[in-house]
C-alpha cells in the first residue's frame, strides 16, 4: 500500500497530475494500461469532476481502478460504495468543495491527504 500511496502522492505533488490522474496512474501496472492512457482517463476529473467541485477526484480515480480490476459490475459497485462510505466517515465529506472548505473556509482534508486516503481504501478493497 505504501508504495502505491507514494507513487500517487509523488504524481499529485508534481503539479502535473490532478487527484484522479494521480490515483489511476499509481495502478497502471496492475491495470495493464499505459500511463499516458491512464492520465488521459483522468483528464476531466480535476477539481471535483469537470471543475464543478463535485465528487473528489481521488475517489473517482479509485472507482476507475476498481472498474478495471473488478470484472464484476456488482462487486465493483459494492466495493466503491464501501470506499465512499468510509471516506465520508473519516474525512467528513466526499465532495471536493466541502473537503477543501470552498463554501465555508473550513478545510477538512488537503488534496494530497485525499489521494493518500483514497489509495489506502482502494488497496483494502482490492485485497478483499
Amino acid at each position: 500500500m505504501e508504495k502505491r500511496q507514494n507513487i500517487a502522492l509523488e504524481k499529485k505533488n508534481s503539479g502535473k497530475y490532478n487527484c484522479a490522474q494521480a490515483v489511476i496512474c499509481a495502478y497502471c501496472d496492475k491495470c495493464g494500461i499505459a500511463e499516458e492512457t491512464a492520465k488521459n482517463l483522468g483528464n476531466s476529473f480535476a477539481m471535483g469532476m469537470g471543475n464543478t467541485e463535485g465528487t473528489c477526484g481521488a475517489l473517482i480515480g479509485a472507482g476507475m481502478v476498481l472498474g478495471l480490476l473488478c470484472k464484476s459490475p456488482t462487486e465493483s459497485l459494492k466495493k466503491m460504495r464501501r470506499i465512499m462510505d468510509r471516506f465520508a466517515a473519516e474525512k467528513g465529506a466526499t465532495r471536493c468543495c466541502m473537503l477543501k472548505g470552498i463554501n465555508n473556509g473550513k478545510v477538512l482534508s488537503s488534496c494530497s491527504e485525499c489521494v493518500a486516503h483514497a489509495v489506502e481504501l482502494l488497496e483494502e478493497a482490492v485485497d478483499e
